[in-house]
């Protein structure tokens, strides 16, 4: 591993740290009473805002962007915007463990799209995907009748919008700094829930200090600095191999809703987490002629389409 790839896994992990927190900030947000739409609102208007103040002051080289590239930051913060308008409505409604096992399932999804873009699906993939619905399946079995099928269904529709906003991030990249990218990817994604909270319309509830504490938590740390640390680290490793890094997210998700909201999963929702997390780490098991390949057909135009080779 040279200096480039380190600096990538470095960046990387701190990345998954960052976003492992997200789930328990939020649930530390609807304990103060506030409102999913309310909080995922506040926090990426606020983290937008940080970031702007922050580069006008320091980064003010990493602002220019071509309109080229602009377009294409902006197609990643409406996904992405759109995912978490899904993530903070399924959080309200399940554990947050399970909520992170679920939406996880993200580096899954990233090869799913690659492959229905024209890259062959192989044996392991396949047996990635029957391991990851297995483990869905368990995740859902509770000893009541309590559980909330929709607020799984939603946490899985926002892993497939992140797995989504890291395939554009692939092509993205290719030309754009990665701080500029966080700059303009979470300036759209403030606009789109921002404007989904006024759709949805009704008075701003009171926030209580703790509310603020959690949404400020919430902007700073799995929002702003996540989205910076993914982006360089995508810029040095691609987002297949990032996006296989993301299972430290889980771990660090599961660990501090054990030790800091009192979560516990069940006997059968261990195996189904269990199997998830095997899925993901299976992931890593593509030879390096593979990950050469996506990187290929992503980066250099010769590298033939299916649709060209057939």
């Amino acid at each position: 591993m040279d200096r480039e790839q380190a600096f990538g896994v470095s960046v990387t992990l701190l990345s998954t740290f960052c976003g492992g927190l997200a789930p328990i900030f939020g649930k530390l947000a609807y304990r103060a009473d506030v409102t999913p739409y309310t909080l995922v609102a506040a926090r990426t208007v606020l983290a937008a805002g940080i970031l702007w103040l922050f580069y006008a002051l320091f980064w003010k080289r990493y602002i220019a962007i071509d309109r080229a590239n602009l377009l294409g930051c902006i197609g990643m913060g409406i996904v992405n915007g759109l995912g978490s308008l899904l993530y903070y409505a399924g959080l309200s409604r399940v554990d947050a463990s399970l909520a992170q096992l679920m939406y996880g399932l993200y580096p899954v999804w990233v090869f799913v799209f690659l492959s229905a873009a024209g890259h062959p699906i192989s044996r392991l993939a396949i047996a990635r995907l029957i391991l990851a619905v297995a483990g869905i399946y368990f995740l859902t079995h509770t000893a009541t009748a309590s559980f909330d099928l929709l607020g799984a269904m939603l946490m899985v529709a926002a892993g497939a919008a992140y797995g989504w906003h890291l395939v554009l991030g692939q092509w993205t990249l290719a030309d754009v700094d990665p701080r500029t990218m966080t700059l303009y990817v979470l300036t759209t994604m403030a606009i789109v829930v921002a404007t989904a909270r006024l759709f949805i319309g009704g008075p701003l509830e009171p926030i209580s200090t703790d509310g603020w504490v959690a949404i400020v938590g919430l902007a700073v740390i799995p929002t702003a600095l996540a989205r910076l640390f993914l982006f360089s680290g995508m810029s040095r490793l691609g987002g297949v191999q990032a996006s296989i890094i993301g299972v430290v997210e889980l771990i660090v998700a599961v660990l501090f809703a054990i030790l800091l909201l009192g979560e516990r999963l069940t006997p059968m929702q261990s195996i189904g987490a269990g199997l998830v997390v095997v899925s993901m780490i299976l992931i890593g098991r593509e030879t390096s002629l593979e990950i050469e390949d996506w990187e290929a057909w992503l980066f250099d135009e010769s590298f033939p389409s299916q649709s060209e080779s057939t």
